[in-house]
Parts: C-alpha cells; sequence; structure tokens
C-alpha cells in the first residue's frame, strides 16, 4: 500500500491538465517557501485530517470511463517516497497519469518521470535567482537539473511562470527566457500571479 499524505482532492478539473478532464490530488509538503503560494495549507509535510488513500482510490475507480486522467500536485508530489507506488495504482485503474512538480528532487523525479503521461513544471525565477522566491539555498541548481531530465526523457509536458511583479521584473524574464530556450524550451506560459489567498503576509525565511 502507498504511504501517501493527500491534503485535498479536486474531483473535476479542466484546467489541471491542459486538454483533459482530470482529477486532482493535492499532496501535502513543500520544501519550499514560495511568497504567492495559495495552498499554504499544504506546505506543512504532516498534517491532521488528510485524506484516506484507500478511499481515494475508490472514488476514482467509480470514475473509470468519466475522466482521462488524475494529476498528482501539491505542495510539491516528488517530496512523498510513496509517490511512485501511487502512481502505479493509479495507472492499474486505466487513468493517465499527469504531475505538477517544481523539481526540487532531481533524483525522484526521473525516477517516477517513466509512469507519468505529462508534466506540468513549474519554473520560479531565473536560476541564479531562486532562493529569493523559495527560501532555499541551491533550489535554482535542482530546478534546472529537473527541467533538464524532464526534457530528455521526452514525457509531454508544460514549462510554465506565475509572474509575481515583486519578485520577477522584465529583466528577469527576458534572462529567464533565454536560459530556458538555452535548455531546449520550446514553450514557455506565463501566469499572471493572483494576490487573493496568497501567503506573502508572512515572510520568507531563507534556508541553507
Amino acid at each position: 500500500m502507498a504511504e501517501i499524505r493527500i491534503g485535498g482532492l479536486q474531483r473535476l478539473s479542466s484546467c489541471d491538465w491542459p486538454g483533459e478532464l482530470v482529477a486532482t490530488l493535492f499532496l501535502q509538503g513543500c520544501p519550499w517557501d514560495c511568497p504567492y503560494c495559495h495552498n499554504p495549507h499544504l506546505i506543512p509535510p504532516e498534517v491532521e485530517g488528510a485524506l484516506d488513500w484507500q478511499k481515494v482510490l475508490g472514488f476514482l475507480a467509480g470514475r473509470r470511463g468519466l475522466l482521462d486522467g488524475v494529476v498528482f500536485s501539491g505542495g510539491e508530489p516528488t517530496l512523498q517516497r510513496g509517490l511512485p507506488e501511487a502512481l502505479r495504482a493509479v495507472r492499474a485503474l486505466g487513468f493517465r497519469t499527469g504531475l505538477h512538480t517544481a523539481g526540487p528532487y532531481p533524483a525522484r523525479l526521473a525516477a517516477v518521470l517513466p509512469l507519468c503521461d505529462w508534466v506540468g513544471f513549474d519554473v520560479k525565477a531565473p536560476f541564479s535567482g531562486y532562493r529569493r522566491v523559495t527560501g532555499a539555498a541551491g533550489s535554482g541548481d535542482r530546478a534546472r537539473e529537473s527541467l533538464r531530465l524532464l526534457l530528455a526523457s521526452g514525457t509531454a509536458h508544460q514549462v510554465r511562470t506565475t509572474v509575481d511583479p515583486t519578485l520577477i521584473d522584465g529583466a528577469a524574464l527576458a534572462q529567464m527566457g533565454a536560459e530556458l530556450a538555452a535548455l531546449g524550451v520550446a514553450d514557455h506560459v506565463l501566469q499572471t500571479c493572483r494576490n487573493t489567498g496568497a501567503r506573502r503576509n508572512r515572510p520568507v525565511h531563507l534556508r541553507d
């Protein structure tokens, strides 16, 4: 049985995987601390009231033939070591699998890419400026390596950035675009930052 902590379930979504009708699982825990995060309740790795995995599987079994796939979002799904087994369980039900990740764990991402039909990869900033956004030292190097692994895998994907003008200005956007183009990213989607519900009233704490 997969050991996986689920902080939330969107039973039906048409926006979490472009062109697909999916259920979205929001996995608990994230090692980064972005000020514009709209799911701050998912940052702690342990919380009370997590959804029971077997009950979630039962719900998904009842949606076979109605949904195209299941997206594992977060939080940061690759934080959880039970992710590979959970992906296999969902595929065994006949669903295609999607993953939302920012790439903090390159080796773990590489391990699950063969189990994913699509990946939504979040790029936070120019790689040299990641710590200002995530609060974590070395996060830019980890994200760049994860993106390199994703591109090399051939897995269908979308690379996107939430543009917070207090963190990313025009020069940073240009630098980021050049870095992504050099890696071979052909399509980079920019998303407008929504202030409503963001956690920017709490400062980012830099961590070594």
